[in-house]
C-alpha cells in the first residue's frame, strides 16, 4: 500500500517516520518550508526508545496528481479545511482516509467532502512536539493508533490496514467500536483541556488545591454525560483509567492545549470544547464547568487575535 501522510509534524512525523523506516512506501505532504528543512536534514525523530532518522519522500500541494491507498490526516482540526482542499487528488474511489484528529467534527466535515465509503474512524495518543530545529521529540513511549469502520465492522481492508500499520515505534489495533474508542477519548481531552486551561496548571498543581479534585470530576461528569445521552456511554475500564489518570498527586500532565495557550499560539478550543457544549445545549444537557471552561478559551483566543493584529 502506499501511504500519503498529511504534513510532518509531531502526529504525522512521528508515525510516518516509523512507517518509512520499517520500509512501508510513504510520502508526506507538507509545506514549502518543512518540505526543504526535510530535504536537508531529514526527518529526524528524539524518542525514548531510540533517536533515529529517515530521508522522506515529499510532496508540495501543487505536485499532487495521482490516488494513495491510505491518507493518514493528523492535522490540527483548525486546518482540516484547507488540508482537505491540498490532498482531495489523493482520494481515489479504493483510498482509505485515516484521520487521527481530535474531537469529532473532522468525521463529518470528511463524509461531506468525500463521502462516507473511504472514511475511517481513528485516533491516536503520543506525547511528541517539534523542537526549534523541526525534529520530531517523543516526550513519553505512548505510541498508539486505534482505528476502524464507522459502522463497527472488522473490515478486510481495515485488517490489511492493521498490519501495515504494525510496525516497530507503533502499537496498532483496529477496533469493532471506534466511535465508542472515540467518544471515549473525546470525554477524556475535554475534560484534560477544560480543567488544565481553566485552572492554567498541570493535574499534579489542581489536586494539590482545595475543591481541585471536584472540580476535575464535576467536569468530567459533565463529559461523560454528553457522551451518555448522545448514545456512548462511558465503559467501567475508561472511568477508572480516567479515575487514575486524574487523581495521580504530583502529575505533570497537561494538555496539549494549554501548551498551545502558554507559548500563544491558536488553540483547538472551539473545535474541542465549543464541540462538546454545542452536543450538550443540544441534548438540554446543563455544563457550566464547561461552558465556563470553553468561554475562558474564547477570551484568550480574542486576545490572543488583538494582539496578531496589532504587530
Amino acid at each position: 500500500m502506499r501511504v500519503l501522510v498529511i504534513g510532518a509534524g509531531a502526529l504525522g512525523g512521528y508515525y510516518g517516520a516509523r512507517l518509512v523506516r520499517a520500509g512501508v512506501d510513504v510520502t508526506f505532504l507538507v509545506r514549502a518550508g518543512r518540505a526543504e528543512q526535510l530535504r536537508r536534514n531529514g526527518l529526524q525523530v528524539v524518542s525514548p526508545n531510540g533517536d533515529f532518522a529517515v530521508q522522506p519522500k515529499v510532496l508540495l500541494a501543487n505536485e499532487l496528481r495521482e490516488s494513495f491507498d491510505v491518507v493518514l490526516v493528523g492535522v490540527k482540526a483548525y486546518s482540516l479545511d484547507d488540508a482537505m482542499a491540498q490532498f482531495a487528488p489523493a482520494v481515489g474511489a479504493s483510498t482509505m482516509v485515516l484521520p487521527v484528529l481530535n474531537g469529532l467534527k473532522h468525521i463529518d466535515a470528511l463524509t461531506a467532502r468525500f463521502g462516507a465509503g473511504c472514511i475511517l474512524g481513528g485516533l491516536a495518543n503520543v506525547s511528541a512536539g517539534l523542537d526549534a530545529d523541526g525534529r520530531v521529540v517523543q516526550f513519553m513511549a505512548n505510541q498508539t493508533i486505534v482505528f476502524g469502520e464507522i459502522t463497527g465492522l472488522l473490515s478486510e481492508r481495515a485488517l490489511a490496514l492493521e498490519t501495515l500499520l504494525h510496525v516497530p515505534g507503533i502499537d496498532v489495533r483496529a477496533s469493532e467500536a471506534i466511535m465508542q474508542d472515540m467518544w471515549e477519548k473525546f470525554v477524556q481531552l475535554s475534560t484534560l483541556a477544560g480543567i488544565t486551561c481553566l485552572m492554567r496548571a498541570s493535574v499534579g498543581d489542581i489536586l494539590a488545591v482545595p475543591n481541585g479534585e471536584a472540580s476535575i470530576f464535576r467536569l468530567f461528569a459533565e463529559c461523560c454525560a454528553i457522551a451518555t445521552a448522545s448514545g456512548f456511554a462511558p465503559r467501567a475500564a475508561f472511568i477508572e483509567f480516567d479515575r487514575k489518570l486524574f487523581t495521580t498527586a504530583g502529575s505533570p500532565l497537561k494538555a496539549s492545549m494549554l501548551r498551545d495557550v502558554e507559548r500563544g499560539s491558536i488553540t483547538e478550543a472551539e473545535h474541542i470544547l465549543g464541540d462538546m457544549a454545542n452536543r450538550a445545549r443540544r441534548l438540554n444537557i446543563d455544563t457550566p464547568l464547561l461552558d465556563l471552561a470553553r468561554a475562558h478559551l474564547a477570551v484568550y483566543e480574542v486576545g490572543r487575535r488583538r494582539g496578531s493584529s496589532a504587530q
